[in-house]
C-alpha cells in the first residue's frame, strides 16, 4: 500500500475516472453530485468522506482491493477484508467452488484469482495438462503461462494464434480496467514467447464460433478436442479474495469432445 499513499486520494479518482474515459460531468451525472465539487475533490480542495469515497468507487467499478487503497490514501481505513480460500469464514464459498468444479466433470474447469493464478481445478484438467514442464506447473501456476509458453500447453494448441490472440486480448482489456502492474508485466513476458511461423498477435484475425466465441482446439492422442468456454464470477462479493475470482468452464463444441473426454475421465 505504501506505493498508492505517494500519491493523493485527489490524484487517484482522477486517474480512475480517466481510466474509464469518463470526463467529470460524466461521473458527476453519474454520480449524483456537482461537477464543482468533483473538481474539487480531484484537486485537493476538499476532503472526500468515506461514504462519498466509497460511493464514486461504485460508480467507477473500482475493484475492491483498490477500493481500500483509496480510502487509505485518504486516511480512512481499509473496509474490505482479504482472506484465504482456507478461513474458516470463507469455507462455504471453498464448497461450492469445489462442488461446481466436480459437477462439471468430464469437462475441464478451473478456478483463477485476479493474476490468473490458478486456484483449483477438477480431474480433467489434469488429465489435459499431463507432460507439459514440471517448472511450469509449480505453484503459483499461472494458467496464461501454462497456456502459452512454448514448454506448456502452446504446441498442442491446434489454433495457437486464434486462441493466443484471444487470450492477450482479455488480459490488454484486464489491464486496461485495472490498471494492474503484474498485469502488464505478464503481458510483456507472453508477448515475448516465441509463436510458429513467426505469427503476430492480431485480434482482428481471431475467428468465432457462431460469431460469439472463440474455440479452445486442443490436440490429444484421440484427436482435436474443440471447446467452449464461460467465466462465473461471484456476483456481490465484499471480500477481495471472492471478488477476485473467477470460475473459468470449458464445454465440448462437438460430440466427439464429449464423448473422449467421458471416457478419458472414467478410466
Amino acid at each position: 500500500m505504501s506505493s498508492v499513499q505517494t500519491q493523493s486520494v485527489g490524484v487517484l479518482l482522477r486517474d480512475w475516472r480517466k481510466r474509464r474515459h469518463l470526463s467529470q460531468l460524466d461521473l458527476a451525472c453519474d454520480a449524483d453530485v456537482s461537477a464543482r465539487h468533483l473538481s474539487f475533490l480531484e484537486t485537493g480542495r476538499s476532503q472526500p468522506s468515506r461514504e462519498m469515497l466509497l460511493h464514486l468507487a461504485e460508480q467507477l467499478e473500482i475493484p475492491l482491493r483498490e477500493r481500500n487503497m483509496l480510502l487509505v490514501a485518504a486516511g480512512y481505513a481499509p473496509v474490505f477484508q482479504e482472506r484465504s480460500l482456507e478461513d474458516p469464514a470463507l469455507q462455504s464459498a471453498r464448497k461450492i467452488i469445489d462442488l461446481v468444479l466436480a459437477g462439471h466433470e468430464p469437462y475441464p474447469a478451473i478456478a483463477i484469482d485476479r493474476h490468473w493464478t490458478l486456484v483449483a481445478s477438477n480431474r480433467a484438467v489434469h488429465l489435459l495438462i499431463a507432460g507439459v514442464d514440471a517448472s511450469l506447473l509449480k505453484p503459483p501456476v499461472n494458467v496464461l503461462r501454462l497456456s502459452l509458453h512454448p514448454s506448456g500447453l502452446a504446441p498442442r494448441i491446434a489454433n495457437l494464434s486464434e486462441w493466443r490472440s484471444h487470450l492477450l486480448t482479455r488480459l490488454r482489456r484486464q489491464i486496461e480496467l485495472s490498471g494492474d502492474a503484474f498485469l502488464a508485466g505478464l503481458l510483456t513476458e507472453l508477448n515475448g514467447y516465441p509463436v510458429a511461423g513467426e505469427q503476430k498477435d492480431d485480434p482482428q484475425s481471431i475467428k468465432e464460433y457462431a460469431g460469439v466465441a472463440v474455440p479452445f482446439q486442443f490436440a490429444t492422442e484421440r484427436g482435436v478436442l474443440s471447446f467452449l468456454s464461460t467465466t462465473t464470477i461471484f456476483g456481490t462479493p465484499l471480500d477481495i479474495t471472492l471478488s477476485e475470482l473467477a470460475l473459468e468452464s470449458f464445454f465440448p463444441a462437438n460430440g466427439f469432445t464429449a464423448d473422449a473426454l467421458r471416457q478419458l475421465v472414467s478410466k
